[in-house]
């Protein structure tokens, strides 16, 4: 692919992100999601690392659950909340919706539910096509993230809403939230398809009725008990009642949601991302090549991208 800006204008589009404009981090993330898009990652983000921004700071916010669980609803109250109680801080959305068997394109229905302040520089929002991918994120959501970081301080990134195998963000997210509703069943569901291990804390929302929200609570909670011998420390994640009707418990969930720090697990994440990659394009030959290999932490993802392919031709020789 032949780089499409120009130093100078990659620089602009780069400085206009970072004070919050729309259009210009919509351009960037446009060019991420193509296909081709290899020489572009390169030259941006080496353009990102060598102006300051690392996104060592971010932090993202993983939300799956079932549809109809409120993911979106919920996510536009925090966004509300989030203006009014963190004057110094930016967040942005990545919402996967499902996609058009017809166009590939995205239904766009969270937009329909998630409310934001258009002109809002602290607030951006993206929706993705789910390209009808299992596990709930869109194959270059993980790139798009990587962007975000650089500007935000907390990025959420809301799954498609398939179902139990929606385990894909808990890979990305520095902290992971499974949305289910009351008396919805879903724990026993899940917890035969090994879901709730995969979530750092839970919410059960549309709590509009105190008394099926605490019973269910406490279903919930007996559940995850089962889970305590394999959970680390013993103990079962944090389970939170929300409301967007009554507003209960958003402001607690935020209050949450801000306490959180990076999780040290880039690298980590860096390889899983490579070997989803490499399984894709090739296989289970692939990911034979790449245990084989032993690649520097300081390189990028792309480093890490070519190594690999040159591996793989020298194999094929």
């Amino acid at each position: 692919m032949t780089v499409r800006f120009a130093a100078n204008e990659l620089k602009e589009l780069i400085s206009e992100a970072a004070q919050g404009e729309k259009y210009p981090l919509a351009k960037l993330i446009s060019e991420l999601e193509r296909p081709d898009s290899f020489e572009f990652r390169k030259v941006l983000f080496k353009e990102l690392e060598s102006s300051g921004f690392n996104g060592d700071r971010s932090v993202t916010i993983g939300f799956t659950g079932t549809p109809g669980a409120g993911k979106s609803s919920l996510l536009g109250e925090i966004s509300t909340n989030f203006l009014q109680t963190a004057p110094d801080k930016k967040m942005a959305v990545v919402a996967i919706d499902p996609s058009s068997h017809v166009s590939g394109g995205s239904l766009l229905g969270d937009r329909t539910r998630l409310s934001l302040p258009v002109r809002e520089k602290r607030i951006f929002f993206r929706s993705q096509p789910s390209q009808l991918e299992l596990g709930g994120l869109n194959p270059y959501t993980y790139h798009v993230i990587r962007l975000l970081r650089c500007f935000f301080d907390l990025i959420f990134v809301e799954t498609v809403g398939i179902g139990q195998n929606e385990i894909e963000v808990s890979k990305l997210a520095d902290l992971s939230f499974l949305v289910m509703v009351p008396l919805g069943g879903d724990q026993i569901q899940f917890m035969k398809s090994g879901i709730m291990e995969v979530p750092d804390a839970f919410i059960l929302n549309k709590c509009d009725e105190e008394n099926l929200a605490r019973a269910s609570y406490h279903t919930l909670s007996t559940t995850l008990e089962f889970l305590r011998d394999i959970v680390p420390g013993g103990s079962i994640p944090p389970i939170f009642l929300t409301s967007v009707k009554t507003k209960k418990g958003i402001r607690e969930l935020l209050d949450f949601i801000l306490a959180q720090k990076p999780a040290k697990h880039r690298k980590s994440e860096l390889l899983l991302q490579l070997a989803k990659w490499v399984k894709s394009e090739f296989g289970n030959f692939g990911l034979s090549v790449l245990k084989e290999m032993n690649l520097s932490e300081k390189q990028t993802f792309e480093d890490w991208e070519l190594f690999v392919l040159k591996e793989i031709q020298k194999k094929f020789k």
